[in-house]
C-alpha cells in the first residue's frame, strides 16, 4: 500500500549529490577455474555452465576471459557507467585481469591518484581501478579500497590467481580443488555445477547449523568446498603451484580514543555522514529498507537532506498485530515524505521455501530470510539499489543480550544441579505463547535465560540466540549421525575461540568482535546479499563502511550500552533527526511468527514435508523426534517456530542438493 506522505522535513546536511553522481561499477556474479597442469587449456563451456547458475545476479550481461590454464567468468547488473563497464576487465597491456563484484566507494579519489602515477583509464570503471592497484601494490591493494567486494585477479606474468573479498563479508566467495583444478564463484552452487566433486553432506559442520542456523565459515555444507573468510585473500601460484590464504584486516577495539569528547561525536557523525553519502551514487532509481528501527530510520534520515527528489522507502509488517513494525517505519515515513511502500507477509513459507534455497545453497534458517524475500522482491518492481541499517547493532551493540549476559552470568552462579532438577523443570511448564514475538513472552524469555545458562559468556550469541542447545539437538540424532560426529567442535566453542582471542579488554567489546566474525558474515549478510541478489537488488549498508566500524570499535563500551540502553551514542547524536518514539525503541528486527503458523496453517504442510515417505532427514534426525517438536508447537507448549524451520530448511537442502 502507498501511506500518505507528510510534507518533506529538511535536514541540515551539506548536499554532496552532485559528487556522487560518478561512475562505479554494478553487483555482479563471477566464476573461474584454474588447472594445475600449464597445458591444459582452460574450458569455456565449463564457465558457461559456471555462469548460467549465477544469472540472477547479473542478469543484464556476461563475459569470459582464457588464458591458457585460467579462465573467468561474470554475470553483471549494470548499476552505474552502465556502457564501458563491462568485464573481465584488463590493465593497459593485457597481463592482469579482473572480475569484480562489489562496489568501491573511494574510485573517485582512487581515479586521480593512479592517474599521476602514470595508469590509464579506458572505461570509468572502478573495478579498472583495483586492477591498476594490483599493479602498484600486489596483493596489498585491498588496503587501499573503501567498500563491499569480491574478486578474482588473474596476473599471467607470475601466473597468480588472487581472490580478495571485502572486510566484514557483505560479497561472497566460494572455492574448491578437485582433480587438479582450483574452482571459485560467487555461490556454491556454480562449483557443483561444473567440479564433480561429490555432494557428500559436511556433518560436523552441519552440527554446528543446527546450533547457529547458517554453517560457519571458512566450513561449508559439502565436503571440500570452502568459503573465503571476511577480511581475507587467497593467493594461488600456479609455478610451483602453492595455495595460501592470510587475513588482511581486523578490527582493534584497543587502545581507546584519547579525544575531547566533542570531537569524537563530530567525527562519528561526519563518519556515518560520508558513508551514507558515497552510497547514493547509482545510474539506476535508489531507495532505502526502512524497518522502524534506529538504524535504517538514520540512513532515510540523512539521505532525505542529500537527495533532491523524495527518497523511496519500503517496509515489511506481517497481519499479526505484535509482530507489525510498519507503524514506527511509516512515522518516519511521514517525517521526511517519502514515498513509502508497505507489504504485509502472510504465512505462505511453504511457497518459496525451495526457492530461498535455491540460492542459498546450503541450510539456513534465520527465519528473517522470508520477510527479506519479499521485501527485496517488492523493493525491487521501483528501484535497483536499496541502501539499510545493516551493521548499526555490531558496531554499536544493539542487543540485548550485550547487558544481559551480565545477568545470565549471576545466574550460572546458582550450582548446576538446581539450575537443572529444580528451575528448569519448573520453566517447562510454562505456556510459551506463540502469537507473540520471543522477547515479549516472559515464559519464552525465561527458558531461555535458563537454557542459555548452560554456556559461558565467551558464546553469547549462541547462549541466546541458538535454536538447538546441545542436549536438545543431540537428542534428535540418529546413532549414524551421532557416530560421525565424534570428536566434532560443538558451535559454542566454535565462536567462543573468537572471544578469548579479540584484541579487547572489556566483555562487551569481546562480544561485539566475535559477533563481528560469527553472526555477521555467517547469517545476516549472506541473508541480505543472496535474498536481494535472488531479485537483482543491490544493498548497500553505510554502517558497515570500514572506517566507521573501526572508529566505532574504539569507543568507550559506556557510549555503546548504558544500563539497558542500547547503541547509547546512535541515539544521542542522532536525536534531532529521529521521531521520539524511535529514539527511545529498543532492538526489534524481523521477528517472524513461525510459532503460531506451524501451529495453524503450516502444520499440515511442515508435516508433511518433514515425516513423508519420501523425507530424508531420517537418515540423521529421528522421526519421533520431530513429531515430539510438531505437537509441542502444536498444542501450545513450547514455541518450537523456529527449531522446526531449521529442520524443514535443512530437509529442502537435502531434497534439492544431496
Amino acid at each position: 500500500m502507498i501511506v500518505a506522505l507528510a510534507p518533506q522535513v529538511e535536514i541540515q546536511v551539506e548536499d554532496h549529490l552532485s559528487e556522487t553522481r560518478r561512475p562505479f561499477d554494478p553487483m555482479c556474479g563471477i566464476c573461474g577455474t584454474l588447472h594445475q597442469d600449464p597445458t591444459q587449456p582452460a574450458d569455456r563451456s565449463v564457465l558457461e555452465v559456471m555462469n548460467g547458475t549465477i544469472v540472477h545476479r547479473g542478469p543484464d550481461s556476461d563475459g569470459f576471459h582464457l588464458d591458457g590454464p585460467a579462465g573467468l567468468a561474470m554475470r553483471r547488473l549494470a548499476i552505474v557507467d552502465l556502457h564501458t563497464g563491462d568485464q573481465p576487465m584488463s590493465n593497459e597491456d593485457g597481463t592482469v585481469w579482473i572480475v569484480f563484484n562489489g562496489e568501491i566507494f573511494n574510485f573517485p579519489e582512487l581515479r586521480p591518484s593512479l592517474e599521476r602515477m602514470g595508469h590509464t583509464f579506458r572505461t570509468n570503471a572502478d573495478t579498472e581501478a583495483i586492477v591498476h592497484l594490483y599493479e602498484e601494490y600486489g596483493p596489498d591493494c585491498v588496503d587501499h579500497l573503501r567498500g563491499q567486494f569480491a574478486f578474482a585477479i588473474w596476473d599471467s606474468r607470475r601466473r597468480r590467481l588472487l581472490l580478495a573479498r571485502d572486510r566484514l563479508g557483505q560479497k561472497p566467495v566460494y572455492y574448491a580443488e578437485h582433480n587438479g583444478c582450483f574452482y571459485f564463484a560467487s555461490e556454491l552452487k556454480a562449483i557443483l555445477a561444473a567440479s564433480g566433486i561429490e555432494r557428500r553432506p559436511n556433518l560436523p559442520a552441519l552440527h554446528r547449523y543446527f546450533t547457529l542456523m547458517y554453517v560457519p565459515d571458512p566450513e561449508s555444507a559439502f565436503v571440500g568446498i570452502h568459503k573465503l573468510p571476511p577480511g581475507h585473500r587467497l593467493i594461488l601460484d600456479s609455478d610451483p603451484w602453492r595455495l595460501r590464504t592470510e587475513r588482511y584486516w581486523d578490527l582493534p577495539y584497543e587502545p581507546k580514543w584519547d579525544l575531547p569528547e566533542v570531537e569524537i561525536r563530530q567525527r562519528l557523525r561526519e563518519e556515518i555522514t560520508t558513508a551514507v553519502r558515497i552510497r547514493l551514487m547509482s545510474d539506476v532509481p535508489l531507495g532505502a529498507h526502512l524497518s522502524g528501527g534506529i538504524d535504517s530510520s538514520i540512513v532515510v534520515a540523512l539521505m532525505a537532506g542529500m537527495m533532491d527528489q523524495p527518497v523511496k522507502t519500503f517496509s515489511i509488517g506481517f497481519g499479526e498485530a505484535r509482530f507489525d513494525e510498519t507503524a514506527f517505519a511509516r512515522q518516519v515515513a511521514e517525517r521526511y515524505g517519502t514515498e513509502h511502500q508497505e507489504f504485509v507477509l502472510q504465512p505462505d513459507a511453504m511457497g518459496v521455501l525451495f526457492d530461498m534455497m535455491g540460492h542459498f545453497d546450503e541450510p539456513f534458517a534465520d527465519p528473517a530470510a522470508l520477510p527479506t524475500w519479499y521485501l527485496s522482491q517488492m523493493t525491487r518492481r521501483h528501484v535497483t539499489v536499496a541502501l539499510n541499517g545493516d551493521g548499526g547493532d555490531e558496531a554499536f551493540a544493539g542487543y540485548q543480550r550485550y547487558f544481559g549476559d551480565a545477568y545470565v552470568d549471576l545466574y550460572r552462579l546458582l550450582p548446576g544441579f538446581l539450575r537443572r532438577s529444580l528451575v528448569s523443570p519448573l520453566l517447562a511448564r510454562m505456556p510459551v505463547q506463540a502469537d507473540r514475538p520471543m522477547e515479549q513472552s516472559y515464559a519464552a524469555a525465561l527458558r531461555g535465560l535458563a537454557r542459555g545458562a548452560e554456556y559461558p559468556s565467551a558464546a553469547s550469541k549462541v547462549r541466546w540466540s541458538t535454536h538447538f542447545h546441545p542436549g536438545e539437538i543431540a537428542a534428535l540424532y540418529t546413532e549414524e549421525m551421532h557416530a560421525a560426529l565424534n570428536g566434532a567442535v560443538d558451535a559454542a566453542e566454535w565462536v567462543a575461540q573468537d572471544y578469548r582471542h579479540a584484541p579487547a579488554k572489556h566483555r562487551i567489546d569481546r562480544t561485539l568482535y566475535a559477533d563481528l566474525h560469527h553472526y555477521l558474515p555467517g547469517a545476516l549478510l549472506p541473508k541480505v546479499d543472496r535474498m536481494t541478489m535472488a531479485h537483482s537488488l543491490e544493498a548497500r549498508s553505510p554502517f558497515l563502511d570500514h572506517k566507521v566500524m573501526e572508529l566505532a570499535a574504539r569507543l568507550p563500551v559506556r557510549w555503546k550500552v548504558r544500563g539497558q540502553t542500547t547503541k547509547w551514542i546512535l541515539r544521542d547524536l542522532f536525536k534531532d533527526l529521529l521521531p521520539p518514539e524511535i529514539e527511545a525503541r529498543g532492538k526489534s528486527g524481523f521477528s517472524v511468527p513461525l510459532g503460531a503458523w506451524l501451529a495453524g496453517e503450516l502444520f499440515e504442510p511442515a508435516r508433511e514435508l518433514l515425516l513423508s515417505g519420501d523425507a530424508r532427514l531420517g537418515t540423521y534426525i529421528r522421526k519421533d523426534g520431530i513429531v515430539r517438536l510438531l505437537e509441542e508447537n502444536r498444542q501450545g507448549r513450547d514455541n518450537h517456530g523456529k527449531r522446526i524451520w531449521a529442520l524443514m530448511n535443512f530437509e529442502a537442502w537435502l531434497r534439492r542438493y544431496v
